[in-house]
């Protein structure tokens, strides 16, 4: 074979792929993304969205292999300096399944109602903006979401129960914000997996439905509320549950009957009314964190390695705890 043909295999070669590669991208797509860039100011955070390039090599997004087309399956627009509300045309994307706005704190408005067409959507943050108005109902629709994330806006309102019946829900994330109202009863009977449940920092009220004591809980964030009631309800000596944080509510009941997994981790219950003694049986947990300040204890804090780790701060402001850390019992 000599050079001239060498050459023009090459060549033709490398015109094929850079036409291929320019075809990755559905025109739909294309112009639904185009659409949302204007919607949004064209920032510049979205300068790589040139509509003379494959979109599937813009940044934040990406899109899927073959067998979808090479559909647009991700949007991820986060850290940027953009204003305005989510764009409507984020619905046009049927193919998402990830949809990311994060800390944009220009970002205003209520979350976008046309997210409700994105039957594949597993993964959901909007967090870190100013986004206002309640958790939408719509939410429950999406039947393959798996992660939500809400947290750190001014979103107010109660929490929709409908949000239990999510069969793959494994991760609810709505602390810092305004919400209020009750805790669900629904919450106690999730349709499928128990999720990780993070509620804290709002202003939530009433009794902890008793509900609540069925699931089994990994993790679940119930502080800086204004809840009341037994929240002993959420322990158990046959759960598993890694995380309880109850702290700076108003929670009434006696520990001294409290029973805790042996995954038990991080304990935080610290600002409530609770009352009776620290169980002997604690002395062979294995804390990381441990927290039982301000309430109305009393009694000798249990000898143990992982008890004894902890200074007064996770002691103190009792009614009449004593021992180690704290000042002797008399």
């Amino acid at each position: 074979m000599d050079k001239t043909m060498t050459l023009f295999l090459l060549l033709s070669t490398f015109l094929l792929t850079t036409s291929l590669a320019k075809d990755l991208c559905h025109k739909d797509d294309k112009t639904t993304l185009l659409k949302i860039k204007k919607s949004l100011n064209n920032p510049y955070h979205l300068a790589s969205w040139d509509p003379k390039t494959d979109c599937c090599s813009w940044y934040c997004l990406e899109c899927g292999d073959a067998t979808v087309n090479h559909r647009v399956t991700s949007l991820i627009i986060q850290d940027g300096e953009i204003s305005g509300q989510i764009p409507p045309e984020v619905g046009d994307l049927p193919y998402l399944t990830s949809l990311i706005f994060r800390k944009l704190t220009n970002l205003t408005g209520h979350i976008q109602p046309t997210i409700a067409k994105l039957k594949n959507l597993t993964f959901l943050r909007l967090s870190w903006t100013n986004l206002t108005g309640p958790v939408p109902e719509f939410l429950s629709q999406l039947k393959n979401l798996e992660y939500i994330d809400l947290s750190f806006n001014d979103l107010y309102g109660s929490i929709p129960s409908s949000l239990s019946s999510l069969p793959k829900l494994e991760y609810l994330e709505l602390s810092r914000n305004k919400l209020t109202g009750p805790i669900p009863e629904s919450f106690g009977t999730f349709s499928g997996k128990v999720p990780s449940l993070f509620l804290s920092h709002n202003q939530l009220s009433g009794t902890i439905p008793k509900s609540l004591g069925n699931p089994d809980f990994y993790r679940i964030d119930l502080s800086r509320n204004k809840l009341q009631g037994d929240a002993s309800i959420l322990f158990g000596a046959k759960k598993t549950t890694w995380i309880v944080d109850i702290s700076r509510n108003k929670f009434q009941f006696d520990l001294s009957k409290v029973k805790l997994a042996k995954t038990l981790n991080n304990l935080d219950m610290n600002h409530n009314e609770i009352t009776g003694n620290i169980p002997a049986e604690w002395s062979k947990a294995y804390f990381q964190l441990l927290n039982v300040s301000y309430n109305r204890l009393c009694g000798r804090i249990p000898k143990g390695e992982f008890i004894q780790r902890f200074d007064s701060y996770s002691f103190f402001h009792n009614k009449c705890l004593c021992g180690a850390p704290l000042p002797s019992c008399k």
